[in-house]
């Protein structure tokens, strides 16, 4: 779905997909069917994000933004609104635009190499100032928990995980449940799996 503005850039966009039969647009009253949403503005800031929202409130949403001016946006919460790419308009081609809608669509991502080192910066200082003081990886998962969790993957009974790690076996289990309390996870298999999927082990 295709949200402009200018009704010019908007049939700009627009022609660009039509002669590509693997890119179909909807209209502005099936939001929820589109996979991507493509958004042209000017000046990306806050109440620019805030936008984003109202025209489709999906949690699962993926934002294309083209971007005519400049970004004074913070690029990790335009992130949190859905924003999966970004594409300037002075450097703007249809094959390009094309790419980017099929990598988003796909569960992938595009930003501009200056917008991708901010995000990297923000990341690397919420590791630094954030997760690493309390015990925190990017996952939500302690040390402790990833060991456990390895352990457990691996085949081991409690009690050889707590003899590995000089832990009691009270002490495993206590771990082993605020773990799948925290993550809403069913069981130890669950645990594992979901560890596994998360790249955590």
């Amino acid at each position: 779905m295709i949200h402009a503005p200018d009704p010019v850039t908007r049939a700009g966009l627009v022609s660009f997909l039509e002669n590509d039969r693997r890119v179909v647009e909807l209209s502005a009253d099936e939001p929820y069917e589109a996979d991507v949403m493509v958004v042209a503005m000017d000046t990306v800031d806050g109440e620019a994000l805030d936008l984003l929202p109202t025209l489709c409130d999906r949690p699962e949403a993926r934002f294309v933004l083209v971007v005519g001016r400049q970004w004074l946006a913070n690029i990790s919460m335009a992130v949190d609104q859905g924003v999966r790419a970004v594409l300037w308009r002075d450097s703007f081609t249809p094959q390009a635009f094309i790419r980017t809608l099929l990598t988003v669509a796909s569960g992938g991502g595009s930003f501009p190499p200056a917008l991708q080192g901010t995000l990297l910066e923000q990341v690397q200082w919420t590791h630094r100032e954030i997760l690493t003081p309390r015990g925190l990886n990017a996952s939500g998962v302690t040390p402790r928990e990833v060991d456990v969790l390895r352990l457990v993957a691996e085949g081991q009974e409690l009690s050889e995980i707590a003899r590995k790690l000089s832990y009691s076996e009270r002490t495993v289990k206590y771990v082993l449940y605020g773990l799948m309390k925290r993550m809403q996870l069913r069981n130890r298999a669950h645990a594992v799996s979901y560890a596994i999927r998360s790249g955590i082990i």
